[in-house]
């Protein structure tokens, strides 16, 4: 996928699987803002909402989040809780490589450090974990594209 310098609203729900009202409810509920609101045109219309490529990865991660059965209440704390406690956005924890590595194991979310050490980031960020054994039952989270599937084209039968 080659980055752009901004996304529309259009853009975002093609490449997230997200339909225009889970965007618009998720900017309502402040999960996500646009970098650049719409706002009225001279024609009398509105122009489309933009979004840093920033911003996209983070709403592809929600995204795959909320389709594993998080809720909204839950996907609120757990970017709270990276800013209050890691001082990381969203962006900077998916994938390896940055300050710190956020995982799952379906149920809860989790925080590797650099320096190896475990918190679970929705139940108690303050408090390490001891992890004994393999984190293979672990997966990171990374953002990816995921398209909305197409609704099928009905076809009309020939002659009709």
């Amino acid at each position: 996928m080659r980055l752009k310098r901004y996304y529309s609203s259009r853009d975002v729900t093609a490449l997230t699987g997200l339909t225009a009202d889970q965007l618009r409810w998720w900017e309502r509920q402040k999960l996500v803002q646009p970098a650049v609101a719409s706002h009225r045109t001279e024609a009398g219309g509105f122009t489309e909402r933009r979004y840093t490529p920033v911003d996209l990865l983070e709403i592809m991660v929600l995204a795959d989040l909320r389709r594993r059965g998080f809720s909204l209440t839950r996907l609120r704390e757990l970017i709270d809780r990276l800013r209050a406690h890691f001082q990381v956005r969203l962006f900077e924890a998916t994938g390896e490589g940055g300050p710190v590595t956020l995982l799952t194991d379906g149920g809860d979310i989790y925080v590797r450090t650099l320096d190896g050490r475990f918190f679970n980031l929705l139940k108690d960020p303050t408090q390490p974990l001891l992890v004994i054994g393999e984190e293979a039952s672990f997966k990171v989270l990374a953002s990816r594209a995921r398209p909305r599937k197409k609704k099928p084209r009905k076809v009309e039968p020939a002659g009709a």
